[in-house]
């Protein structure tokens, strides 16, 4: 997977790549590994988790149990960041947005993009989706992989990120297996419109040996 994103990253101009999988399946990973491995004059980051809805939306709009659902997120802000990263300018820097799992929120204008960075990978849940405006997108990423790990792996992997940010682990193991569920079936179903399924073993994380 490293020697595709350098291919392409060789590539004259701005390429965007989007990773894309389940909750727990390693897109967050596989694009620090991308990153680690060509390094910041090659490779960006632009995540989509950065336009989560503050908590303080979904619990007025009642969705606060929810968070994480297609529809608590600004779709229309991501695809607008990726038409920007698109036709960024020479003499323009783009900041995009960073989620921060700690404090559970975004902190906006937290990632500097320069336009000399040939290749930015953008991850999230929702590339493939084909309502409101991930469509649009979608349109503006020149591949989407979808990660493929088994379900038990990625459960696993999630109880264990939720007790790392501090849930307990009765709660991390509810919201593994309920919104985190749903939101994985969901996933699941948009994986015909990747470019590319890379299936992951159980064993080893994106960007390491046995992936």
């Amino acid at each position: 997977m490293i020697q595709d994103a350098r291919r392409l990253a060789a590539r004259p101009g701005r390429t965007i790549l989007g990773l894309t999988g389940a909750p727990g399946a390693g897109k967050s990973t596989l694009a620090a590994a991308l990153a680690d491995a060509l390094g910041p004059q090659l490779v960006a980051l632009a995540p989509m988790d950065g336009f989560h809805l503050d908590d303080a939306i979904l619990h007025a709009r009642g969705a606060g149990g929810r968070k994480g659902a297609i529809d608590t997120f600004d779709d229309a802000g991501y695809a607008a960041l990726l038409a920007r990263l698109r036709a960024q300018a020479p003499e323009e820097t783009v900041y995009a947005p960073r989620y921060d799992r700690d404090l559970e929120t975004s902190i906006g204008s937290a990632l500097p993009i320069s336009p000399d960075v040939p290749l930015v990978v953008t991850e999230g849940n929702y590339l493939l989706a084909t309502t409101g405006a991930w469509p649009r997108a979608r349109a503006a990423l020149d591949e989407v992989w979808f990660l493929d790990l088994d379900p038990r792996v990625r459960e696993a992997r999630l109880v264990e990120r939720h007790v790392r940010h501090g849930e307990d682990p009765a709660r991390a193991r509810e919201r593994a297996l309920g919104p985190d569920h749903d939101n994985a079936v969901a996933v699941e179903s948009l994986r015909r419109g990747a470019t590319r399924v890379v299936r992951l073993s159980g064993g080893a994380r994106p960007g390491e040996p046995g992936t």
